[in-house]
């Protein structure tokens, strides 16, 4: 696969970005050059390789989920100027 010109500047409009013919022409071998490099990895055998999410196996940290209310109800309204049964009090806003 390769890119020219025309699709540089095509993909530059898309984008919405203003590309120069110059920089049209510099980034064509730019690309071209990942685009190839990309195609070096597809040679690549990875049969057999079980896909990775770190470089070090890993064991996640689970917990059980189980809802609770915290049984933090008085520390949270604590600070509040005016609560009631365990509820923020607010000014009445609505008539």
């Amino acid at each position: 696969m390769s890119v020219d010109v025309q699709t540089v500047k095509r993909v530059a409009r898309l984008a919405r970005i203003a590309v120069s013919e110059d920089d049209a022409q510099r980034m064509t071998g730019e690309l071209n050059a990942i685009l190839g490099f990309v195609e070096q990895l597809n040679e690549v055998n990875v049969l057999g390789v079980e896909p990775m999410t770190s470089v070090t196996p890993m064991a996640m940290k689970k917990r059980q989920d189980v809802v609770t209310d915290g049984n933090k109800a008085a520390d949270i309204v604590a600070n509040a100027p005016a609560t009631e049964e365990g509820f923020f009090l607010v000014p009445k806003v609505v008539e």
